[in-house]
Formats: C-alpha cells, sequence, structure tokens
C-alpha cells in the first residue's frame, strides 16, 4: 500500500512563518528516507496557525531539497486563479524536477468569503470550475479540443513529461469530471467521513473514467488526519490538543495562532456544544499507537478500495509530527 503525507506547514508555539516552513523541509526530508510517496503542501488563507498560501512556491523548495519523492499540492484553489496560469507553475516544476509534480486541484476559496473577494477582485463573475479543471487538464498534457477557443496556444515551457493530475473532493458531485478528463482522485476523509459518500465517490469515479495522457488508469486516494503516539496513552493526549485545534479552526471564539499543546488542551472548559463538535470531528482521524493506526488504515483502504491513503499528521510540535511519521512508516515497512 502506498502511503503519503499532506503537511499543513503549521506553527507552533513560538515559530514564525520562516520556521514553520524550514520545520515542513526537514518533514518532507525525513518522509524522503522513509520511503513515503508523496509529500503535498496545501493552501490556506488569513489562517495565522498555518503557514502556506501559495503551495506552488513552497513546493518548488521542497522539491530542490529532496531526492525521491513526489511532491504536490493538496491543493491548489483554481477559482483563485486562471487555469493557464496555474498549468505555467506546474509545468515549471515539472521541467525542473521530471516525473516527480504532482497537481492537486481543489474548489474550496482557502479561506472565508472576504479572502475570496480580495483573491478575486476585480472578476465580474464566478468562474465555472468545471470548465477551469477541463482547460488545465489540457494546458497541461498540451490536449485542448479542437475548436478550443485557446487551442493555439501552449502553456510554458514546453516539456516532455505532464505532471500528474487530482481532483480534491469531499463529495461525489465533481468527482465525474476527474473521471472525465483522466486524473486522479483524492477523497477527503478527513472532511466529510461519511463512508457511504465517499465509497460511492471512489466507485462512481472508477466506473466512468477515461483514459488521458495525465494517467491510463483511475487512481483513489483516500486522506485522513492521524494521530500516532509511541503509546495509546500518549496518542491520546496528543489527539486531546488535536481537539482543540480542530475545534479552533472553526471558531472565532478559541481561534489560534498556534498548534495548541496538551497541556493547553487540557486547561480548556469545553462547552456542551463543544464537546458534541468534538466527538464529531473524531470521527475524521485515526488514532493510537502505530500498530493501531496501521491496523486502521488498512481497514479504511479496504473500504473505500483505495489505491493510496495520504495522511495528515498535524499535530502539535514539529517534533511529533516526525515521530508520527517515523513510527508509522517503521510499522508499514515502507521502503
Amino acid at each position: 500500500m502506498k502511503v503519503s503525507i499532506l503537511d499543513y506547514a503549521a506553527k507552533d508555539e513560538g515559530m514564525t512563518a520562516h520556521d514553520a516552513f524550514w520545520a515542513t523541509t526537514e518533514l518532507a526530508q525525513l518522509a524522503d528516507r522513509l520511503g513515503y510517496h508523496r509529500f503535498w503542501v496545501a493552501e490556506h488563507h488569513n489562517v495565522p496557525v498555518l503557514a502556506v498560501s501559495a503551495p506552488e512556491i513552497l513546493m518548488t523548495h521542497l522539491a530542490g531539497r529532496t531526492e525521491r519523492i513526489r511532491i504536490g499540492s493538496g491543493g491548489v484553489m483554481l477559482p483563485n486563479y486562471s487555469a493557464y496560469k496555474v498549468a505555467e507553475w506546474f509545468k515549471m516544476m515539472e521541467a525542473l524536477y521530471p516525473g516527480r509534480i504532482d497537481a492537486g486541484i481543489g474548489n474550496s476559496p482557502g479561506g472565508d468569503k472576504l479572502v475570496y473577494q480580495a483573491l478575486n477582485e476585480g472578476k465580474t463573475e464566478k468562474p465555472d470550475y468545471q470548465q477551469q479543471f477541463k482547460d488545465l487538464a489540457g494546458f497541461l498534457s498540451d490536449t485542448l479540443p479542437k475548436g478550443h477557443k485557446y487551442k493555439s496556444k501552449r502553456a510554458a515551457p514546453i516539456i516532455e513529461t505532464t505532471p500528474e493530475m487530482y481532483l480534491l473532493a469531499a463529495s461525489q458531485r465533481n468527482t465525474g469530471m476527474a473521471a472525465e478528463v483522466g486524473a486522479g482522485l483524492v477523497y477527503a476523509h478527513f472532511i466529510r467521513p461519511d463512508e457511504n459518500t465517499g465509497v460511492e465517490a471512489a466507485r462512481s469515479y472508477r466506473e466512468q473514467f477515461q483514459p488521458s495522457k495525465l494517467s491510463d488508469k483511475p487512481h483513489v486516494i483516500v486522506a485522513v488526519f492521524v494521530v500516532v503516539g509511541e503509546t495509546e496513552e500518549e496518542a491520546e493526549e496528543m489527539a486531546q490538543a488535536f481537539d482543540l485545534w480542530y475545534l479552533s479552526s472553526g471558531s472565532r471564539k478559541r481561534a489560534a495562532y498556534y498548534m495548541p499543546t496538551p497541556e493547553k488542551a487540557r486547561q480548556v472548559d469545553y462547552s456542551d456544544e463543544e464537546k458534541e463538535l468534538i466527538r464529531e470531528n473524531r470521527k475524521k482521524v485515526l488514532i493510537g499507537d502505530a500498530a493501531s493506526v496501521k491496523q486502521q488504515l488498512e481497514e479504511l483502504q479496504a473500504r473505500y478500495n483505495a489505491d493510496e491513503l495520504l495522511i495528515v499528521p498535524n499535530v502539535y510540535s514539529i517534533e511529533k509530527r516526525k515521530q508520527a511519521i517515523r513510527l508509522l512508516a517503521d510499522e508499514m515497512e515502507l521502503d
């Protein structure tokens, strides 16, 4: 089973954005040595605890400081940009690091409504995401259809290889367009852990898949939060800090500038409503020692019939994130 990593470049207590980016660099280098298949970085805007607003820049940095591992975005939020320009970003990276670049594409704004407005200042209408996605696939693979208004234009540079392309989804709604262009599918179990929805999205995608220059066969990746400790007890302590972070990510009352520690989490007096939210959020994360999390990952892979798993080890402390991926790699015997 292929296992990959999605990292948020989170800021630990006292970290600057500079520190967070170099911590992510260390994590990517460790993942490279341990045998993980991919290392992806996310796009968030005006979220102080998460440092990455331009994944394409951090990707280029990471690709230059790793050797084997594929580097990608999880993801670039396409409605904020031109499909042509996004294609140029990824073709530039692919030219520099052939065979190692992934274009993970999403349609979330990556921030709140005002952030979306700021990112799209001057646009007179909302982009057609499905058309943008198809255009991006065409620009990346130089396969725009006959009659397309940009058919005579190629995204630069002209290269021999093609970045891998993936649709990020949390429902079945857009999976058909990934299948239509021959892109891969990443289902966000860590956003919507309703397995009926996810399993149906993966099944529908596989049934509709059409081979293309992007890929000759369907590829399903399932993404999930993980909290891995040396013991079950340590994992639960770390999970309580995760609970507070995840709760704060959607709350003005508890908005955080740094990843909370277990010590801070123990001091919090949650309301009944917050306790219920925490119980619901626990469905999005796999918690335990390495053996337990491995078993849970294998069960998740079997339920989705996934080709690959994308873990999100967004726990406090870069040292704990390193520990988590090291423990899991050893248990799963990655190479």
